[in-house]
């Protein structure tokens, strides 16, 4: 009986510290969230897709902080994590191109916004993908909220997809991120009667409303609502923003989410 009994306790310390142990691990797909071998032991369990959000920091009028795609790609690429079920998401990249400061051009005119070269962008990117292939990611997926620099994150996929020819490795941009945050987006508005002149292309009702449904705290609602007509000089381009809300920019999130999700999954299971 005093056999058992010992028994008996030494398997519930087991289980305890085993109960214990699991609980500290988080339930989160953010990488930088997780010790070393948290992550070593997700790879290993067949989570091989990593996402590399990339925001930036540049003015959106007077109404909106200056980290918005910051923030709305990093919810965004959570949310679609946690929708493929084998991915992961990488720190957010928030250095990147917005213009030129020698003389200042497009949105460095403004207060608080933050450029770095385009190559020196592009070896950032590549050097991040290198680093998670290293590690044993098998999928990077780098998906861009700004629409400045699409066309250098094609040029970093198309080279790192070239150098690791053969390697099992691969690295893209699915397309239906950003237009279904531009296009797609614009297009479901239109349908609930959003004319085009408030939507636009910057800073606009379509840009803030999506703030508002992941981050509404970086929106000025107060005085934005009472605030006269902004204009190019405002740092607001081709919209206007005062009638943004949370149902609006909801629907352009699940849009977002959805489309992207199909993309990636269409992806991988084309190799």
């Amino acid at each position: 009986m005093r056999f058992n009994l010992q028994s008996a306790f030494a398997a519930a310390v087991v289980c305890a510290v085993t109960q214990s142990a699991m609980a500290q691990t988080p339930r989160t797909v953010q990488l930088e969230d997780l010790t070393w071998t948290e992550l070593r032991d997700q790879i290993h369990a067949g989570k091989t897709t990593i996402i590399i959000p990339i925001g930036g920091i540049e003015q959106s009028g007077p109404y909106v902080a200056l980290g918005k795609h910051n923030a709305r790609v990093k919810v965004l690429s959570r949310r679609i994590a946690e929708q493929l079920g084998n991915a992961l998401v990488a720190p957010v990249i928030a250095y990147v191109p917005e213009g030129g400061y020698a003389p200042p051009t497009s949105h460095m005119r403004f207060p608080g916004t933050i450029t770095v070269p385009d190559d020196v962008f592009e070896k950032t990117l590549e050097s991040a993908a290198n680093s998670f292939k290293v590690h044993g990611f098998t999928n990077i997926v780098f998906l861009g909220d700004h629409g400045g620099y699409q066309n250098d994150i094609k040029r970093a996929v198309a080279y790192l997809n070239k150098t690791w020819a053969g390697s099992g490795a691969r690295a893209f941009v699915p397309p239906e991120y950003y237009a279904s945050s531009s296009d797609g987006y614009a297009q479901i508005l239109r349908q609930r009667g959003v004319r085009d002149d408030e939507i636009g292309t910057h800073a606009g009702l379509a840009d803030t409303s999506l703030l508002l449904a992941v981050a509404p705290q970086m929106v000025r609602v107060d005085r934005l609502r009472d605030a006269p007509k902004l204009r190019a000089a405002d740092g607001v381009y081709g919209g206007d923003p005062r009638r943004s809300s949370v149902e609006l920019g909801q629907l352009g999130v699940d849009t977002i989410v959805s489309r992207t999700v199909g993309a990636i999954r269409a992806e991988v299971a084309s190799r």
